[in-house]
């Protein structure tokens, strides 16, 4: 059994339900935030589910120059503060330069580590030393079991609040990614709480042109498989219309289909731990 990591009031690990971290891919509108805040919150409330409200600040990976990156640190940090206020939920976002983490930390709940950043170590240790909890994506190019030399790097080092391991896919030839199972299993002996990524899971990358496509359809089975191995959160990028979404349009799923997943992903979480305490 994992730890319990907490992200505000919501609890990842132990002994505690599913949790949720969700939202879109980048911050947008307020309405649009607002809107996917709310409704996401309505329905893990009656789910019973915890959830950490995710959106990026600013999304520095991209395919390509055109490509969709958010409105920046500042006025990202300004929304994002203001969607915790309002709906009174933890929030997360990426941090990609060590001098971001400080002034996100002021605003955050918790930081999130990209992928590609994942062996990063000076950047590692600045999200460890910030006082909050840290969700650390593997990155595609990383073997599960690399994972426990990442939480090395962050463990123990001071204000540390521990630190969740995210699988989002492994790359598998060129312009793909594939998820295998087994990962979830690995990165969780080593005693952190594990995450799974279904959206960037079905993420095809730079198979666009210079933009980065995917195949959301592929979202329900994953996760469903995901939880059913046995991981302590999920997340999911979402947006109210997802083929109008600033970034991962093709990947993020439909607002309106959440309640349906989470309902699911809920059993499956339920059933597989009944079955693992027989």
């Amino acid at each position: 059994m994992s730890p319990t990591v907490t992200i505000d009031d919501v609890a990842i690990g132990g002994r505690g339900g599913l949790a949720v971290i969700a939202g879109p891919c980048v911050v947008e509108s307020m309405e649009t935030m607002r809107r996917t805040a709310g409704t996401l919150k309505e329905i893990t409330a009656r789910l019973g589910l915890g959830l950490v409200f995710k959106s990026s600040f600013d999304k520095a990976n991209r395919s390509g120059a055109g490509s969709g990156r958010g409105p920046g640190f500042e006025n990202g940090l300004d929304v994002l503060a203001r969607i915790k206020d309002e709906f009174r939920v933890p929030v997360i976002s990426d941090v990609h330069e060590c001098w971001q983490v400080e002034g996100a930390s002021k605003v955050l709940s918790a930081l999130q580590i990209p992928a590609f950043l994942a062996r990063q170590t000076d950047l590692l240790i600045a999200a460890a030393e910030s006082g909050l909890p840290v969700n650390v994506k593997k990155g595609q190019f990383m073997a599960p079991e690399d994972m426990a030399l990442v939480a090395g790097k962050m463990t123990g080092r001071p204000n540390f609040r521990g630190l969740c391991l995210c699988e989002r896919g492994t790359t598998f030839g060129y312009h793909n990614l594939v998820v295998d199972m087994r990962s979830l299993a690995i990165m969780r002996q080593t005693g952190w709480p594990v995450v799974f990524d279904a959206t960037h899971s079905v993420q095809l990358p730079s198979a666009g042109a210079g933009r980065s496509l995917g195949d959301r359809r592929f979202v329900p089975h994953l996760a469903r498989a995901a939880v059913a191995v046995g991981v302590d959160g999920v997340f999911v990028e979402t947006h109210p219309d997802p083929e109008r979404a600033l970034c991962d349009a093709a990947n993020q799923w439909p607002l309106a289909g959440m309640e349906k997943l989470l309902s699911d992903l809920k059993a499956v979480h339920e059933l597989a731990g009944r079955l693992a305490a027989d």
